[in-house]
C-alpha cells in the first residue's frame, strides 16, 4: 500500500484501471478538485510519454497538445506560471 500517513492518505496499489479510477475519484473528492481527472492505463503509457527526469509539471489539452512544461523540478516549479498557463488554456 502506498501511504502518506502524516496527511492521512492511504491508497492501495492499483491492480486494475478501475482501482486507479477509484483512487483518482477519492483524491478528486478529498481535494475538492472540480477539473476532470485523467487516469493513466495499467501500461503507464502516458507516464512514459510525459515523464521528465527530474520531475516536471505538464499541462496537456484534450487533443494531446502540451500547453505548459515546467523546468526540471522541484526547484524549477513555478506554480503561478503553471496556473496562468492553465487559465489561458481554459479561456480558449
Amino acid at each position: 500500500m502506498q501511504a502518506n500517513r502524516r496527511d492521512g492518505v492511504i491508497v492501495k496499489t492499483a491492480k486494475s484501471e478501475e482501482d486507479r479510477k477509484e483512487a483518482a475519484q477519492a483524491c478528486s473528492v478529498g481535494l475538492e478538485v472540480s477539473l476532470p481527472m485523467i487516469v493513466d492505463g495499467m501500461d503507464d503509457a502516458v507516464e512514459r510519454a510525459y515523464q521528465g527526469w527530474p520531475d516536471r509539471i505538464y499541462i496537456v489539452d484534450l487533443k494531446g497538445n502540451v500547453w505548459y512544461r515546467s523546468a526540471p523540478g522541484p526547484a524549477g516549479f513555478k506554480p503561478a506560471e503553471a496556473e496562468l498557463a492553465l487559465r489561458n488554456l481554459l479561456k480558449g
